[in-house]
């Protein structure tokens, strides 16, 4: 069946790949291919995946062939505590908080429902139950409100910065202190969407960190946040000329992550402490390692025994 959209207003001036794909809520590279077998084209002009959607364009979907598979469930991803309130998952790298546009994979809010976990209404719709989300890239504790009650309670506890959510991070080189606090405005980077950096008219962003384990070539610390901005760990640390290990987008070594065989940043987010929304009892909830964050520091380790970290 054949379906007609006026180029909507916020995407006017983006490549028609990038803009149908925000449009019928599929990866860059599906729309790519829809537009390549003349399944999404603008009406009245040639069309190519890089041409640019203009004001008053229509843009022609031919979803005949089109379906949008199911979410994937995430097997790997575990339950570290649950009660009639709240879940808090062990959330495995390459899982998403939750749905969103252009992403097909596996999301944490998905993978609970999909287990017949019952989620509060409370939120966003899609976004059901969340208070606080971890990147794609980042493994660890992450809190999911089943209950009216601790959505509304645990918004507030996030938004005022009470519960303590402590990372564990890898970053590159030797830092010279012990402990240190980093306060510094995040705000997003004027070359592109999804990076983020240090800059005067971004918002406050304070960030405390002790070193745990040093191996020369780089060092395992502890961190603690007080704002919770998008990708502040990873900015900050590269803003100190640290940036964590395995993250290249914010200037880390690739040949350190080849060697430590990594494939995504060294970044684990360790332990949550927080105030039960019903009970008001302290709760404490931790992690451990996944296994590619633990070889690296097996590999570190070793090294550091022969000499070799240097």
């Amino acid at each position: 069946m054949n379906r007609l959209v006026p180029a909507p207003e916020a995407l006017v001036g983006r490549r028609l790949d990038v803009a149908t794909a925000k449009m019928l809520g599929v990866s860059r590279a599906k729309a790519a291919e829809l537009i390549d077998t003349g399944q999404a084209k603008i009406l009245g002009r040639d069309t190519a995946k890089s041409s640019t959607l203009l004001a008053g364009d229509t843009v022609e979907f031919d979803l005949v062939e089109h379906r949008r598979r199911p979410e994937p469930i995430s097997n790997e991803m575990t339950i570290e505590f649950e009660d009639d309130d709240i879940v808090v998952v062990d959330k495995p790298v390459g899982i998403a908080a939750h749905p969103s546009v252009g992403w097909t994979g596996a999301t944490v809010l998905g993978s609970l429902l999909q287990r017949h976990v019952h989620i509060t209404s409370y939120g966003a719709p899609g976004r059901q139950g969340i208070v606080s989300r971890l990147d794609v890239g980042t493994s660890g504790l992450m809190l999911v409100c089943k209950s009216d009650l601790a959505y509304t309670q645990m918004r507030r506890q996030f938004a005022r910065h009470e519960v303590v959510k402590t990372y564990h991070a890898l970053v590159q080189g030797n830092l010279r202190e012990e402990r240190a606090t980093i306060e510094a405005p995040i705000g997003r980077a004027r070359v592109s969407d999804f990076r983020f950096t240090v800059t005067p008219s971004g918002k406050p962003a304070v960030t405390h960190w002790d070193v745990m384990e040093r191996f020369g070539l780089a060092t395992l610390v502890s961190v603690n946040l007080e704002t919770g901005r998008t990708h502040q760990i990873r900015v900050h640390f590269s803003s100190i000329g640290h940036p964590l290990v395995g993250d290249p987008m914010y200037g880390s070594n690739p040949v350190i992550a080849g060697r430590l065989g990594l494939d995504r940043q060294w970044l684990h987010a360790m332990k949550l402490e927080f105030r039960h929304p019903r009970t008001h009892v302290w709760t404490t909830v931790t992690s451990h390692y996944p296994a590619d964050l633990q070889h690296a520091i097996d590999v570190l380790r070793e090294e550091q025994d022969t000499g070799k970290n240097e």
